[in-house]
């Protein structure tokens, strides 16, 4: 690789990581976790329905299914999300945004995608090769 291509991860994993820092701190800010924020995310924008399963979850958010059932329970608590067994299979799990729950995650989400347009241009920048 050359020092342009070097230069170039190095400025996308920097980006990255600011962006994250931005969202780890907003999150927190708003009285969630960024873990919430991530599984309120998921939800919501799970392809094609508004609720997730867990094993679903658990792929997107790259975390083990125990993990993922823990923070789920935390949400609850926090009546962020709601849990109840499919109608069509009883042993799947679904995963549903209560109104406080979407109340949130829109309030984030709109903070985030102001910030990830500002970096828009940054990120497609370092990507080139």
């Amino acid at each position: 690789m050359s020092k342009e291509e070097f230069e170039r991860l190095a400025q996308f994993r920097y980006q990255l990581r600011r962006f994250l820092r931005f969202s780890e701190e907003l999150t927190r800010r708003e009285g969630v976790t960024p873990l919430q924020y991530q599984l309120l995310l998921q939800i919501k924008g799970f392809p094609g329905r508004d609720w997730a399963t867990i094993v679903e979850l658990a792929e997107r958010l790259q975390a083990k299914h125990h993990g993922i059932v823990a923070l789920i329970t935390r949400c609850e608590k926090s009546a962020l999300v709601e849990r109840s067994t499919s109608s069509s299979d009883l042993r799947r799990v679904e995963v549903r945004l209560t109104q406080k729950g979407e109340a949130c995650l829109e309030k984030l989400a709109r903070l985030h995608r102001a910030e990830r347009l500002s970096l828009q241009e940054v990120f497609a920048r370092s990507l080139k090769s």
